[in-house]
């Protein structure tokens, strides 16, 4: 398989809102993990508020907080990119998962592409993506990424993805996500290439699935096209 590389990994923070774990939560977001990181580099930062969530302690400002949770909230903030994901608790995210983000500043997030997930006992609950998340996440003038990933109870067995449907979702969101995800972590070409093909890439990476953007890469026809194709896509 196609993978892409950049000059540093993707700094990506993940959020869970599960009030627990093990959760369904957290293994929908540890899949959505594993899938990306077949494909590119990853650093991930792993914020679960099964862990932190009893710190935040409905303090009135963001220096109350325990350090815990304003380091937490430091990594929010300096990340590249976001997958957030939370069960659903009366028809929206959790409570901690809101109260976390109600401490993020308000333009800390300005254009940061958001994976959005969530689980659910039902079908019933998966428009959840497009009334709660994504308002939030517009709130923040974040880039909330056109595919996002619902699960509900019968998806697992014993916190183990089970339902092919929803891993092919997880491939899909995925692949359409990587784009942004790469162009999010400022992917430079080699500096002796010339200038316009630095801008072609960025454009591809802005514009096109995974797939297209490989075969892109491959195709273009600059003089030293193969030099760079083969520093980036390794086969």
């Amino acid at each position: 398989m196609s993978a892409v590389t950049s000059i540093r990994p993707l700094k990506l923070v993940a959020v869970t809102g599960a009030p627990n774990s093990p959760s369904k939560t957290e293994t929908l977001v540890n899949a959505i993990l594993a899938q990306l990181q077949q494909h590119i580099q990853v650093d991930v930062q792993y914020i679960r508020l099964s862990q932190i969530g009893h710190l935040l302690n409905g303090a009135a400002r963001r220096d109350l907080l325990a350090e815990e949770v304003q380091s937490a909230l430091d990594l929010i903030e300096a990340a590249d990119a976001l997958v957030v994901a939370s069960p659903v608790y009366r028809a929206s995210y959790t409570g901690l998962f809101k109260h976390l983000f109600d401490y993020i500043d308000q333009f800390a997030l300005v254009d940061k592409p958001v994976l959005l997930a969530a689980t659910g006992g039902s079908e019933r609950h998966a428009l959840v993506l497009e009334h709660q998340f994504r308002p939030l996440f517009s709130f923040f003038q974040s880039h909330t990424l056109p595919i996002g990933v619902f699960a509900t109870d019968k998806d697992f067995e014993n916190y183990q993805v089970v339902n092919p449907l929803l891993l092919e979702r997880i491939e899909l969101a995925v692949t359409r996500a990587i784009p942004q995800f790469l162009f999010a972590s400022k992917l430079k070409v080699n500096p002796t290439i010339h200038d316009d093909f630095e801008i072609k890439l960025h454009q591809v990476l802005a514009t096109q699935p995974h797939s297209v953007f490989l075969q892109h890469v491959q195709n273009l026809n600059f003089a030293s096209s193969n030099t760079i194709a083969t520093s980036f896509v390794n086969t």
